[in-house]
Order: structure tokens, then sequence, then C-alpha cells
């Protein structure tokens, strides 16, 4: 995930004295400790948060799930928001945590589950019309960026060798960002029924993603955008004179970087792909329906069969165990990376993001593979098995990976194992990390980390609604 330069590659590993500080070590036999920061410093109240963690607190069995929820569910409201309303036009900037810049992917899933509770709270839905508007006002000022600056100025990424400008935390292309922004004004629509975000602002910012998409497809030059950084993290910086390893245009477009900001091996990385088809069948209906334009309609439906066509012949390939699975990323010239990654779009999470069907035999297989020793970014320690990232190295496990293996999960008893390996494993804090070691759980990055604090509060409405019988278990 999106880190700052010490966050990043050093790792904010929790002390011994901070996990026994007096407010955060308790025992199991009592109450659990106030972490959640208290009224008076909360960025954004809402009472419908507030009933809704009153409702999963008392229908849970496993207090210290229920406090974990307290705790997560709420995270981003109460620590990273910035609401502000300026001639009638709302305005949200959302940071990810302990970094104050807002990522386009990270504020999406930051807001994404009160956007499913939020039809009874109009404060609520303003406010994530605010991410929307602010998103829609980042991508005119440059698609190609990750990650943004609350107002211009020099972030500690200016004297990256890219078109850098003041108003960018990170110039680091990546295609879930944009199709993040997409996802979010699709559902802002269909889920509440609002239209106002569908404005001049955000049709420009629509053609730009397509246009950009387009270059990226690199059918006829390699387009404008080249990356570059002076570091001696291989990850961090950009081969091929700053546009990614050599490829075989396909139709496919490329992602110069993972969702974890890592730079791709192959740069045509197949979830970003997948979840580029979705974002473009959304954008043709929202061109049709909002705006009745037939025009850019039937450019984003084009492209999208493009895009598929080319996965399908490029992306799916045959694995020695587990038979036709996806692969993480290609080249065009028939290699492949076979791993995964936990950052989301990856290929566990395919389902979550609708991208295609958890019954869909070709995600079967391919989950079989993510979630065995053939991939090697899949760690088995002492306190937990899952899925890590070469953004943290080696023998780390991200509990956005055991969440998503959750969320995509058809099976009572692996949810309720991922479950109890996140109760086993944020370290006494009541919050959940970007990773912590297979071994020892005390040993984590980021202890301020909203994304994956409120998807831990998805899930446990997920499960509230789809198998409530599963909170009424202790773990």
């Amino acid at each position: 995930m999106s880190d700052s330069k010490i966050s990043r590659r050093q790792f904010t590993i929790a002390s011994s004295a901070f996990l026994l500080s007096p407010s955060l070590a308790f025992s199991k036999n009592q109450d659990f400790p106030t972490v959640r920061v208290n009224k008076a410093q909360r960025k954004f109240s809402d009472g419908l948060v507030e009933k809704t963690i009153e409702r999963i607190k008392a229908k849970c069995a496993d207090k210290e799930i229920a406090w974990l929820f307290e705790n997560c569910f709420p995270n981003t409201l109460d620590t990273t928001v910035f609401h502000s309303q300026k001639d009638g036009v709302f305005d949200t900037f959302v940071i990810t945590g302990d970094i104050h810049a807002m990522w386009l992917r990270d504020s999406t899933a930051q807001v994404w589950p009160y956007l499913e509770i939020s039809k009874d709270s109009k404060p609520l839905q303003d406010l994530i019309l605010g991410v929307i508007n602010r998103q829609a006002a980042c991508i005119i000022i440059d698609p190609y960026a990750n990650a943004f600056n609350e107002k211009p100025e020099k972030s500690e990424w200016y004297s990256d060798h890219t078109d850098m400008k003041p108003e960018l935390h990170e110039r680091k292309w990546e295609i879930d960002s944009l199709c993040y922004h997409v996802r979010l004004s699709y559902n802002f629509w269909k889920k509440i029924g609002r239209k106002e975000q569908f404005n001049d602002q955000w049709l420009k910012s629509a053609k730009l993603i397509v246009d950009t998409f387009i270059e990226q497809q690199r059918l006829t030059s390699k387009g404008p955008y080249r990356f570059g950084r002076t570091t001696s993290w291989s990850t961090d910086t950009v081969p091929g004179n700053g546009y990614g390893n050599h490829t075989k245009p396909n139709g496919m477009i490329h992602s110069t970087f993972r969702p974890s900001d890592d730079a791709t091996q192959y740069p045509f990385l197949v979830p970003s792909n997948l979840f580029a088809v979705k974002s473009l069948e959304q954008l043709a209906e929202i061109a049709i329906e909002i705006y009745k334009d037939i025009s850019f309609s039937q450019k984003c439906t084009t492209l999208a069969k493009q895009v598929q066509k080319a996965i399908q012949q490029f992306a799916i390939v045959k694995h020695p165990e587990f038979g036709s699975i996806y692969a993480m990323e290609v080249d065009g010239f028939g290699n492949a990376l076979f791993q995964d990654d936990a950052n989301v779009p990856n290929l566990l999470g395919l389902p979550y993001l609708g991208v295609l069907k958890a019954t869909d035999p070709l995600y079967i297989n391919t989950r079989r593979f993510v979630l065995s020793s053939k991939n090697p970014y899949y760690f088995k320690g002492k306190v937990a098995e899952g899925i890590g990232s070469p953004h943290t190295l080696v023998n780390q496990i991200w509990p956005m990976s055991l969440i998503m293996r959750a969320m995509t999960s058809q099976s009572d008893a692996e949810i309720l194992q991922q479950l109890k390996f996140l109760k086993n494993t944020h370290a006494n804090t009541g919050f959940m990390h970007e990773s912590f070691d297979k071994d020892d759980a005390s040993k984590f990055t980021r202890k301020w980390f909203a994304w994956a604090n409120t998807l831990f509060g998805e899930l446990i409405l997920k499960i509230e609604k789809e198998r409530p019988h599963l909170l009424k278990q202790v773990l």
C-alpha cells in the first residue's frame, strides 16, 4: 500500500513499549480499553454510524470482534476526512491515515462501507458526494497520478523523474486509481439514487479516464507517461527508461504500478485490466442514461470489449498443478507472473469488485493457486497464514488479504478461520495494520491504516447481512 519514505521500507514496527502501554494492554477477562478517538477529536460524526456500531455489538457473541468493529468501522470518519461545502458544492479530502495525502483508490475504499448504510443519512451521503467531487477534480489535474495533496505544495516525491505538479503527492500510474473513482460514482447513483455528481466536471474526468486507458494500450506509441525515482528500492522505480519492461501490445492496458504502489514486472496487470472492463461498462451506462451521450457510451463499450478479448487471449494461462488460471501479470510475449498480492484489485478479490462470480470455475482454480504455497507471497506462520506483498518483502501477512479471503469465501469454516486470525493478530491495538510478521504479530507495519480498518468493518456488516449465525460464535 501507499506509504511515506520511512514507513514504506523501514517499516513502522510496533515497539514493546507501545504494545504494553496501560491504555492498550488488557486481559481477556477485563473490559476492553477505549482506543477509539474521543468524540471531541473526531473529524466527522454521524448518528447512523453510531447506531450501526451498537447494533453489531449487541449481535456479536465474541466481544473482542465487537470491540474491533467499534474501533475499525468508524476509523475513516473519526480520523481521516476533511469535509466542507463551498457555494453548494461538497468537497471531501480523505487521507490514508499516517500519510497526509489522498489516494484515489484508498479514498473510495475507505468510504465504501458507509455507502452501503447511508440511505438514511443525508450528511453521510453528502460526505461521499464530496469524495466523488474531489476525485473528479484530481483526475482533471492529472489522470496518471495516484495520490494528491490537500492543496498545492511540493510533496516529498516532487523530485521524481516524471511530470510532477504541486497538487500531486505521487505520480504512479495505476489503472485501478481511475477504476475506483468510477466504482464510487456509479454505485452512489445505483445504491442511493443521487445523480448530482454527474456534472460537467465529472464528465470531463470520465473522458480523461477513457482517453488515458486508450493511451496506455500503447497500440501506436508508448504514450506520454514515464516515471523514475532516485532510490535503492527496485520496485519504487521503473525499468525500460521509465516505461516499464518491454511488451507486445495486444489490447490490454499497461499499468506501470500495482495497487501496492510497486512497479509491475510485466505491465499488463491482469486484475486491474479486469477491473477496467467493469468500469468501462459502468461508464457506458452512465454516458447513455445520464448524459444521453451515445458516442461516448459506444467508445466505452468498444474499449471494454477490446480489453476483455485481449484478457481472454493473453491473461489466462495453464498452471501445471491448478489448470487454467488468471496470471497476475503478462507481457504479450507469452511470459506470465504466477503470483498474487494482498492489495485490491488482486486475483483473490475479483468477485468482491463484481468482476466475476465466486463460483466461476476459472476463479476457483485461480483462488486455489493464490491460497497455496505455489504463490510465492502466501505465507504460513505461527500466528496466521495469508497473502502478503513484495511491498513489505517476505513473511509479512496483510490483514487485508485475510479480510478479502473471508469476503470472497463460500464457506462458514473458512470465514470463521479468517476472523480468528484477525482477532489474534491485531497485537492488542484494536486496529488492523498493513502487515504483520507471520510468526509474531507484534511486529507490524502501519498502526494507522484506515483502508484496512474500514474494510474489516465492511466484512462484519457483510457477515451480518449474509451469514448472521456466524456472529453468534465466540472464536
